[in-house]
């Protein structure tokens, strides 16, 4: 954003610069060339009244006015200019002229103009501005033009002046483009500033940092008011999380406790109870039992609904040979064989696995994950046996988990209502593993979906996305 905010106000700038500062340069050189060539005109004017004398004498010269005329031409010669004093048939005056003067030069295509105008004639070349005054006569020669003075000056110091305009508005133009860019800057990280340590704290916050606050005295003051706003939002989102979360605590005490102290009053009864009052209450246990795993299974999918754990990156591969060997003996006990998979190859336990798969997920998700699926399938094959395959893959945008067994499987509106709570996702399940994994995989921005296993049976895919780079 800073880059993009600098950037607008540079081109701003420059755009004005460019469309306030041409046009004044190129007023101010127009203006500077007419002010040198008025002033050649001038100066060739001046010599032009003082070359009256000396061209109108037919032998008898006045010195004051050669004098005159003299100091005239040293101080054209200081100026560096070159003066040629023409007669009337447009011939040159040696003894009245100084500097080398080029006969052919351009002065000889004024001359035409310069004896039909009473003002002097101008030409601006690119070495030399040349000017031609016509001289009049006195006395009887009132009103008829007896010579021409030219003066050649040459551009050099206009020039000169033009380059020194040019550098001045280019390094004036160069300091207006820097001070914008230093008050863009400012104004840009005055703004971004802000934006980003908001974002900072909603990513915290989304990773489960509820402590997270943002800053609220920095910035322009709608962004005060936002952080402000958004530090209200997360108090009291950080509130009821805790509340809930106290609530499920208080929640599992008090339906755990009163369910534990009936199985152990039922398991007293049984032990003098007839065969026949024995055989009741073994039902009751086992419907206690059931509804033991009910309030787990509650409390389970209510605490993955609450959960905002901090990301971790985990290994995929390791966490399944993790649980499938804590798995193993409860498999073994209903003769289900646990699968691992690697490159196509089915080995039983854990050693199936090789090299890594890596995901981001909630602390403990990925293992809670597995255990509800694992468990489901084992619940789904119940005595009969089979076989339950655990697989990872690398996906086009993440990690590929795949869960499948060889049970009976699901109908299609089995499956269309497997996600939901306090429905049966299984023959012999609770209904609640499945409702877990979802709300699980989710929440950690994953997918998950049914299939049918070749051959019969429920195969459960999930797709994890790619952690971020560190």
């Amino acid at each position: 954003m800073t880059r993009r905010i600098a950037l607008a106000l540079v081109l701003l700038t420059a755009a004005v610069l460019i469309a306030a500062v041409v046009p004044l340069a190129l007023g101010a050189i127009d203006h500077e060339r007419d002010a040198f060539v008025q002033d050649s005109a001038g100066t060739a004017s001046s010599i032009a009244l003082l070359a009256r004398g000396p061209l109108q004498t037919d032998g008898h010269e006045d010195h004051a006015d050669f004098a005159a005329l003299s100091e005239a031409m040293q101080d054209a010669e200081r100026n560096s200019d070159d003066v040629l004093v023409l007669n009337h048939e447009g011939d040159p005056e040696p003894r009245l002229s100084h500097g080398p003067v080029n006969k052919n030069s351009a002065y000889r295509k004024l001359l035409a103009d310069a004896g039909s105008q009473s003002s002097p004639t101008t030409e601006l070349t690119k070495n030399a501005v040349y000017a031609l005054a016509p001289v009049y006569g006195t006395g009887k020669l009132t009103g008829v033009q007896i010579g021409t003075v030219v003066l050649e000056r040459p551009t050099g110091p206009l020039n000169q002046n033009i380059d020194n305009l040019w550098l001045y508005l280019v390094v004036l133009a160069g300091a207006a483009l820097a001070a914008a860019v230093l008050v863009a800057i400012y104004l840009a990280r005055w703004v971004s500033r802000p934006l980003a340590r908001l974002d900072t704290a909603a990513g915290k916050i989304a990773d489960g940092d509820l402590t997270v606050r943002a800053r609220t005295g920095y910035g322009p003051p709608e962004l005060r008011r936002m952080a402000a706003t958004f530090n209200m939002m997360a108090g009291r989102l950080e509130a009821l999380v805790h509340g809930h979360r106290a609530m499920l605590a208080d929640a599992s005490h008090q339906l755990r406790t009163p369910l534990t102290a009936l199985r152990l009053r039922l398991d007293l009864l049984a032990t003098d109870a007839s065969p026949a009052t024995a055989a009741e209450l073994a039902g009751a246990q086992e419907e206690i039992a059931r509804l033991s795993r009910l309030v787990d299974g509650l409390l389970a999918t209510a605490r993955a609904e609450a959960m905002t754990e901090q990301l971790e990156t985990i290994d995929v591969l390791e966490a399944v040979a993790e649980r499938v060997a804590a798995w193993q003996p409860v498999a073994d006990g209903h003769d289900v064989k646990l699968l691992v998979e690697d490159d196509g190859s089915a080995k039983g336990g854990a050693a199936g696995f090789a090299g890594s798969q890596r995901v981001a997920l909630g602390a403990g998700h990925l293992e809670q994950i597995l255990d509800n699926l694992i468990d489901n399938a084992i619940d789904a094959l119940g005595t009969q046996g089979g076989s339950v395959r655990i697989f990872a893959e690398a996906g086009d945008s993440g990690t590929v988990l795949t869960v499948a067994d060889d049970g009976p499987g699901m109908t299609q509106q089995e499956r269309s209502r497997a996600f939901l709570r306090y429905t049966t996702g299984s023959q012999n399940g609770t209904g609640l593993g499945l409702a877990i994994v979802h709300r699980l995989v989710t929440a950690n921005g994953g997918t998950i979906r049914l299939a049918d296993t070749p051959g019969g049976g429920l195969t459960v895919v999930l797709e994890f996305p790619q952690p971020a780079e560190s």
